[in-house]
């Protein structure tokens, strides 16, 4: 094997199947087939063997699985096989395995390595390792966090310090690899909160000129886990602090408050997110009619926002309420004149379903115009499937199985034909599909 193999395996289904079809194949008995998969050579099957393997507690064999796949120097198959020496006790021989693929200078190597030396009595040693490198933000973050445990956390507040005093971003994230003075002082402010500093931490986390990322905010989880839940709410009524609210609506659930939930969330009423979140609060706690009411509003109020309605029609769903469902469709439909392309379409199959039936469903679908094509032949299937019409649904996807490869071996693997899924990703087909281990 070597790493031309797998970067073939990226591109190809032809010597490649899929995660997905290789789960379901263990799920249904199939164990045998992924085995001899993953004799061949296949990363996905033998990642997936190995981790079986090793569950039996046949740990050589399952090492020997992966082995050749981490000696082509593939970065995701050094970790698969460092983490199962790590859990089955066999530090060293996981610390050799990352170091050499270190030695070849994967981007991802140092930090990985500093933090399972961490992880096993050589915390110093790792601390050491990373501080001339700390320029970069996961290897900030990895220094932090190795700090704690070599009980070094105040030279690393030292260096997050100088980077906030003089960094000034000029074009983030290119300019400084995403180590900007945000960052910084984040990770300062979790060191403070460590050592008990809580105030400040706040005060650092309160200088950022951005507060959240990702939907997560650092501050907000702060206040959180110190029961601050006075300067949450002022906090959260903050512009723009919308995972501040959700943040603290939680909280309040949490403390059984759910009418003060509630109210923050209507606080925030004018963002989708919040209109969503309030929506599933009340949905949680038995009022569904209200939760349809506020996702009615939104979606009234922001008719372009097709998203706002996946969620009212999951919640007509929940509350039995197909018909109206359909109804609110039906009244969208006419203010678009009449039209309504197939990613709005398709809402209507699952109301459709539970109001007329699932052939009523089907038929009504197959009448649309786009009702012949590829991806409403796998919703279609998506339909029968929950219905447990598997094989209609192979049916369905019959006609388009080049563009519904996956589903269709899932499917045929569910009635047991194992060798017509197999002989499906045997097709020279090549797609952008990953059934290799990123580099």
């Amino acid at each position: 094997m070597n790493a031309n193999d797998l970067e073939h395996q990226v591109r190809t289904v032809s010597r490649c199947i899929p995660p997905e079809l290789v789960s379901r194949l263990l799920a249904h008995g199939h164990a045998a087939v992924v085995a001899d998969r993953a004799g061949r050579g296949e990363w996905f099957s033998a990642q997936a063997w190995a981790r079986l393997l090793a569950e039996r507690g046949c740990l050589a064999e399952a090492v020997e699985v992966l082995t050749p796949h981490a000696a082509t120097g593939r970065w995701t198959a050094v970790v698969a096989l460092a983490e199962l020496l790590e859990d089955w006790g066999r530090i060293d021989a996981a610390i050799v395995t990352v170091r050499a693929r270190m030695a070849l200078g994967h981007p991802n190597a140092l930090e990985y390595y500093a933090r399972l030396l961490a992880r096993h009595g050589r915390a110093a040693e790792a601390f050491d390792l990373l501080l001339p490198h700390v320029g970069k933000s996961s290897i900030a973050d990895a220094l932090v966090d190795v700090a704690h445990v070599a009980d070094r956390d105040e030279e690393a507040a030292e260096l997050l310090t100088a980077r906030v005093d003089t960094h000034r971003c000029s074009d983030f994230p290119w300019c400084c690899n995403g180590f900007d003075t945000d960052t910084a002082l984040g990770l300062l402010a979790t060191i403070r909160e460590r050592q008990g500093r809580v105030d400040e931490a706040i005060a650092l986390l309160a200088r950022r000129r951005f507060a959240s990322s990702d939907g997560h905010d650092q501050l907000a989880e702060l206040l959180a886990r110190h029961d601050r839940i006075d300067e949450l709410h002022t906090y959260a009524a903050g512009d723009g602090r919308d995972a501040a609210a959700e943040r603290l609506a939680q909280l309040l659930e949490e403390r059984g408050d759910v009418h003060g939930a509630i109210a923050v969330y209507r606080q925030h009423s004018g963002q989708a997110h919040s209109a969503f979140g309030l929506a599933r609060l009340l949905a949680r706690h038995g009022r569904g009619e209200e939760a349809i009411d506020t996702l009615r509003a939104r979606a009234d109020a922001h008719p372009g926002g097709d998203w706002i309605l996946h969620a009212l029609a999951d919640q007509y769903l929940a509350q039995g309420r197909p018909a109206d469902g359909l109804a609110h469709l039906d009244a969208l439909a006419t203010l678009r004149n009449g039209e309504e392309a197939w990613d709005l379409y398709r809402l209507r199959l699952p109301l459709l379903a539970a109001h007329l039936g699932v052939d009523a469903a089907i038929a009504q679908a197959r009448s649309h115009p786009e009702g012949a094509t590829s991806y409403a032949a796998s919703d279609l299937a998506q339909l029968l499937t929950a219905a447990g019409r598997t094989e209609e649904a192979v049916a369905a996807l019959r006609p388009h199985e080049s563009e519904n490869l996956d589903t269709l071996a899932e499917q045929l693997v569910v009635l047991g034909r194992v060798e017509e899924a197999l002989a499906l990703h045997q097709q020279p087909l090549v797609r952008q599909l990953t059934c290799g281990p990123p580099r």
